[in-house]
């Protein structure tokens, strides 16, 4: 059985950023009858981008940080694979992303999650303030809100 490091890191081969990709089309944009290319934004190339894989090089989880101003950090594209839903791979990716908002000085990270993602969310401290933008026709989203907590 493929063995995974809970280390999330960024991509670092072209094999990496195709699989990373590949995971967030698949799970975010494909049920959806999205076309390829849909999993990703203008915002790419100034984002954080951190995957996990096993050691076959798989991708089983997947996000990705941006600054939307000096003092707000968004998550987007958090992606786990289904056969490794529950086992820490979203939480090792989201608790990094939180950690990388805070080292550039936001002081709340914003989020648009689906419906069977929030009670992962409020987990981590995240609180829902109002509806999102509905995507896709059916796939209903609302926004949540963290401070970040400086020590």
């Amino acid at each position: 059985m493929p063995q995974t490091n809970l280390s999330p890191r960024p991509p670092s081969s072209p094999e990496e950023w195709d699989a990373y990709f590949d995971l967030r089309w698949r799970l975010l944009r494909s049920p959806w009858g999205q076309p390829r290319g849909s999993e990703r934004d203008s915002l790419e190339e100034a984002a954080i981008h951190l995957l996990l894989t096993d050691d076959t090089g798989r991708a089983l989880a997947c996000g990705r940080l941006h600054l939307n101003s000096p003092t707000e950090a968004q998550v987007r594209y958090m992606a786990v694979d289904d056969s490794v839903q529950g086992q820490g791979y979203g939480s090792a990716i989201l608790s990094e992303l939180e950690a990388e908002a805070k080292r550039f000085g936001a002081s709340r990270i914003v989020l648009n999650a689906r419906d069977n993602a929030i009670r992962f969310y409020e987990k981590y401290g995240y609180a829902v303030v109002q509806e999102a933008d509905t995507l896709f026709g059916p796939v209903r989203h609302v926004r949540m809100e963290k401070p970040i907590v400086r020590r």
